[in-house]
């Protein structure tokens, strides 16, 4: 037998269209990733459409965008801890698929869930005790943190709400149903665009009517995530039998997860040094700037992350059927098609800054100090791919050490060092806070990228080779 093996041949369960050891590796691939993408995209519109309109606001605009920002480590942190255990039970779901151990598969998800709830709970608590002094160590002042303090309070409320549709329909994902995971976020984006200018102009409410349209948008969003595991079209549904807590697999969900977990948390970490130095060397000014940029960076790194998340699913349940050939398409497909993207977004980004800027304020010295900013920050984008490809791979093939090795490799060993030094060199000042992330970026995806080609390339190889004898 060449090309596939026995549990491709006796893989037919009537669910073929979930079945990622058949048809085109790249259609596979982009029938996931096309609307994980847009699922993604719209996720992140739920922050940045709040940022647009804060940057409206008459009269405050430069200080109440500036409060936002200060809040962006507090909800990344949020975040992470939803990549925590819904990207790490995700790919352990589609390598059980692909083994067909549907019981394990529904394990998985269940305490994951169960992860989600307690981690967010104990998160609300944490951050709502010492909010003021989180806020001011993140370079809140008085006139910014009375907008960061509204703000983030009620965002926090829905903490468990966000948990739930972030880390969850990861496990719709998993299944094959993107298309559905696009509606999730959908549904939340789209109510939130809607309420955002209601709560905050025509009922006067400011900050907080941004946090309020946000915290009632995840909420749909959760409901829609959970009756669907719930349901009848779900393959693996989520029960009490499954969210009883298993040490091995929270072990392995945890371990695997701590991936996106770490890239969140340094990400998170890179925002308070940043915020901190632009505010000591340059102000609010250079605050809200770092805002948009951070914005914007958000914006177009989703195609490239829905890519990657698309691919995953392919990749685990390929190396869980034994289809190594396929693995190594996969990951072909998923590398080029992220180079070839962040090139083009690279040449838009170098042209055309000042159009994102305008996007979230029309305030003259914002847009005249934040263009050269933005050039700055985006020249090695296009290095970033390689980071996400080869991380991407690790995850998806189970191995979270090199995954985590390389998450804390660019962001604490490079950027974090960077941001605090380069400000102090050669009299680069604030453009040296700035300069820190395309830096980081050509020495970690490098490192990430020939690692993965070292490690794991070989090792297909003899695989497919035994497989085909």
């Amino acid at each position: 037998m060449s090309g596939r093996t026995q549990a491709e041949e006796n893989n037919n369960d009537g669910r073929s269209g979930n079945d990622f050891s058949r048809g085109s590796i790249a259609r596979n691939i982009l029938n996931l990733a096309i609307p994980m993408t847009l699922a993604q995209l719209i996720n992140v519109m739920y922050s940045i459409v709040d940022r647009i309109y804060i940057g409206h606001i008459p009269h405050a605009s430069i200080e109440a965008l500036t409060g936002v920002g200060l809040c962006l480590p507090i909800i990344t942190i949020i975040t992470a801890f939803a990549n925590l255990f819904g990207m790490g039970g995700a790919p352990l779901c589609s390598i059980a698929r692909g083994g067909h151990e549907e019981e394990r598969a529904e394990k998985v998800m269940g305490n994951s869930f169960t992860l989600l709830l307690l981690s967010g709970a104990a998160l609300m608590l944490a951050c709502l005790i010492f909010l003021k002094p989180l806020l001011y160590l993140f370079g809140a002042d008085a006139a910014s943190y009375p907008y960061a303090q509204e703000y983030i309070t009620i965002y926090l409320w829905g903490t468990l709400f966000v948990m739930t549709s972030l880390g969850m329909n990861n496990f719709i994902n998993a299944q094959g149903f993107g298309k559905m995971g696009m509606l999730t976020v959908l549904l939340g984006a789209v109510l939130n665009i809607i309420l955002d200018p209601v709560f905050i102009f025509t009922l006067g409410m400011g900050v907080r009517g941004a946090a309020v349209a946000t915290v009632l948008s995840q909420g749909a969003s959760a409901f829609w995530v959970l009756r669907f595991l719930t349901g009848k079209k779900a393959l693996l549904k989520l029960s009490r039998k499954g969210m009883k807590l298993e040490w091995p697999l929270v072990k392995q969900i945890t371990l695997l997860g701590t991936s996106g977990f770490v890239m969140s948390v340094t990400n998170g970490l890179v925002q308070i040094a940043c915020n901190a130095v632009l505010a000591r060397k340059g102000g609010s000014l250079y605050v809200s700037i770092m805002t948009v940029i951070n914005s914007v960076r958000e914006i177009i790194t989703m195609p490239i992350t829905g890519l990657t998340s698309g691919a995953q699913p392919v990749i685990g349940y390929n190396y869980g059927a034994g289809c190594f050939c396929r693995v190594k398409s996969a990951i072909k497909f998923m590398s080029v098609g992220c180079i070839v993207f962040s090139l083009a977004v690279w040449a838009v980004l170098f042209f055309e800054p000042g159009f994102f800027i305008h996007l979230f304020s029309q305030e003259n010295e914002l847009i005249r100090e934040g263009v050269p900013a933005m050039r700055i920050y985006f020249c090695g984008i296009f290095m970033m791919a390689l980071q996400f490809a080869g991380q991407s791979t690790f995850v998806a093939l189970n191995r979270p050490k090199q995954a985590v090795f390389f998450s804390l490799f660019r962001k604490v060993i490079i950027v974090i060092p960077l941001t605090l030094m380069l400000p102090m060199i050669s009299g680069l000042g604030i453009h040296g806070v700035f300069l820190a992330e395309p830096i980081s970026n050509v020495i970690g995806g490098t490192a990430s990228f020939v690692t993965m080609l070292i490690t794991v390339w070989p090792e297909l190889k003899k695989s497919t080779k035994k497989t085909s004898v």
